[in-house]
């Protein structure tokens, strides 16, 4: 083990982070438990951008995430939560590469958006096809469960449902897309677009200074938080708070002052909102 490794293995506790999320269960690397902590983590861990909405940009080193997410009653964005995971799963003995896409919510085109989402590519020992893992997409369609990285199958985990399918572009790879069903529509929704080039720590950390600090992101502009539970889905984007029950019904509310909103954010989403931090700008 190289010394860089010993020190992020020394800065890790995987006890802490297990009991944090509440798993239990085996630690053998085996798709049972891949698919067990992924939603453990994914139900007990909420996708909030308070620090970019303060300015700054979040430290993916493993003792800051440890003291914010596991000790701390926080959560965090997409490369803090998988980076998370990854520190995770990696002392369970899974083979992980972190993989870079282009969100496809919302864009004209693939190409119209840069490389910006962070996920995590698995290999579980003994299993012939690895597994795409991503318990930080903030949206309605994210995964709750990893799913393996085939064509032509859908994929049920958490109660959503998930498929792949591959899309035309000028690069040497192939590229991916995940896509989510949506049952109100019954439209397979992108969600984003990547391909299987392997991403490192150093690639991350520049595309988390950008996300976190650029003008023109929109974690720099607004609180906007995720929790998803056994019975519902929280969203909170700006001052416009919304639950999804399981059974679809949904309801929707603005936050009319700042009191109104550290309330939610603490109680509904388990935040603690940073000192000084005005959550409706």
């Amino acid at each position: 083990m190289s010394d860089a490794a010993a020190a992020t293995t020394e800065q890790f506790d995987l006890d802490a982070y297990l009991g944090r999320i509440g798993w239990e269960g085996s630690r053998r690397a085996a798709p049972a438990t891949l698919r067990g902590v992924h939603l453990a983590h994914a139900l007990s861990l909420p996708f909030e951008n308070l620090d970019p909405l303060s300015g700054t940009a979040p430290s993916l080193a493993p003792a800051d995430l440890m003291a914010k997410m596991v000790r701390g009653r926080r959560g965090g964005y997409c490369y803090e939560h998988n980076a998370l995971l990854a520190l995770a799963l990696g002392a369970l003995g899974f083979e992980v590469s972190g993989l870079a896409g282009r969100v496809l919510l919302g864009a004209d085109t693939p190409e119209s958006r840069p490389r910006t989402h962070m996920m995590l590519r698995v290999g579980v020992p003994g299993e012939p096809r690895p597994y795409l893992a991503d318990v930080g997409f903030g949206a309605a369609g994210a995964l709750l469960a990893p799913v393996p990285l085939a064509l032509g199958r859908e994929f049920e985990g958490g109660g959503r449902r998930h498929r792949f399918t591959r899309l035309p572009h000028g690069g040497p790879l192939e590229l991916w897309a995940l896509r989510a069903h949506d049952s109100a529509s019954g439209q397979w929704i992108g969600q984003y677009a990547f391909t299987l080039e392997p991403f490192t720590s150093a690639d991350f950390e520049v595309f988390n200074w950008h996300v976190a600090t650029s003008p023109r992101s929109p974690f720099t502009r607004r609180a906007y938080l995720r929790r998803t539970t056994a019975g519902r889905h929280l969203a909170l984007d700006g001052a416009r708070f919304t639950e999804v029950l399981a059974d679809g019904t949904v309801t929707e509310r603005t936050l009319v002052n700042e009191a109104e909103a550290r309330r939610v954010v603490e109680e509904e989403f388990g935040v603690a909102v940073p000192d000084g931090l005005t959550l409706l700008v």
